[in-house]
C-alpha cells in the first residue's frame, strides 16, 4: 500500500513540470499546474466565509488538491479555448484515472470522486471550489497589467460570459472579478 501511494505521488511531482498560460505577478515566466493548485488551495481557505452555501472545507481542498492530475497527461488548455477540443473531456477524465490507479483502490476511488464531483459543478463545494480557481486568474492578470487577456486580446465580454459561473459558488467573488473586469477595460487591457 506505501509503495503504491509513493508511486501516486512520484507520478504527481510531473504537475511542476506543466506549464500553464498566466504568469506569477511580476514574473516573465509561466506558473506551473503545482503552485497554481497550492494557491487555490490556499484561497480557498482563506476565502471560505465568501461561499454562497455552507460548505466542507476539508472536501473543497480535497478536489483542489486533484482537480488538475489530468493536466500530466493532457497538458493545461487554456480557459478560453476549451471548447475547441471535443475529446478534452474524454481525455481528462481517462488521464485523471490513469494517476488515480497508482493508489490503493480506496483512495483511488474516492479521489476519483470527487474529481468527478469537481467537474460536474452542482455541489455546493465543486462549485465554491471553481470559483476560487478562477479567482486567481484575475487576481493575476490585475497585477500584470491585462496577462493573458491582453496577450490573447480577449474582450470584456468574453471574460465575464465565461467566468459567470463563479457566482453559483461566491457571489462576492464573482462581483471582485466584475470590478477587476471594468478596471481592465478601462486601462486597456481588456477590449470592451
Amino acid at each position: 500500500m506505501l509503495e503504491q501511494q509513493i508511486a501516486f505521488l512520484t507520478e504527481t511531482d510531473k504537475l511542476k513540470s506543466v506549464e500553464r498560460k498566466t504568469s506569477p505577478i511580476g514574473l516573465p515566466r509561466k506558473e506551473n499546474s503545482a503552485e497554481h493548485s497550492w494557491q487555490v488551495i490556499l484561497s480557498a481557505i482563506i476565502l471560505a466565509e465568501h461561499s454562497k452555501a455552507e460548505i466542507d472545507l476539508l472536501k473543497v481542498i480535497k478536489m483542489l488538491a486533484i482537480h488538475d492530475l489530468p493536466e500530466i497527461d493532457c497538458g493545461d488548455v487554456f480557459h478560453y479555448a476549451k471548447s475547441t477540443d471535443p475529446n478534452l473531456s474524454a481525455n481528462e477524465l481517462n488521464a485523471t484515472k490513469r494517476i488515480l490507479s497508482l493508489l490503493p483502490i480506496d483512495q483511488a476511488q474516492e479521489l476519483l470522486a470527487l474529481w468527478q464531483e469537481f467537474e460536474a459543478q452542482e455541489t455546493p463545494e465543486s462549485k465554491f471550489a471553481h470559483s476560487v480557481d478562477r479567482l486567481m486568474a484575475f487576481i493575476m492578470n490585475r497585477g500584470n497589467q491585462g496577462g493573458t487577456w491582453a496577450e490573447f486580446q480577449l474582450t470584456q465580454s468574453q471574460v465575464l460570459d465565461k467566468n459567470s459561473h463563479v457566482a453559483d459558488g461566491a457571489p462576492s467573488l464573482y462581483d471582485l472579478i466584475t470590478q477587476i473586469t471594468n478596471e481592465a477595460a478601462e486601462k486597456g487591457w481588456l477590449t470592451k
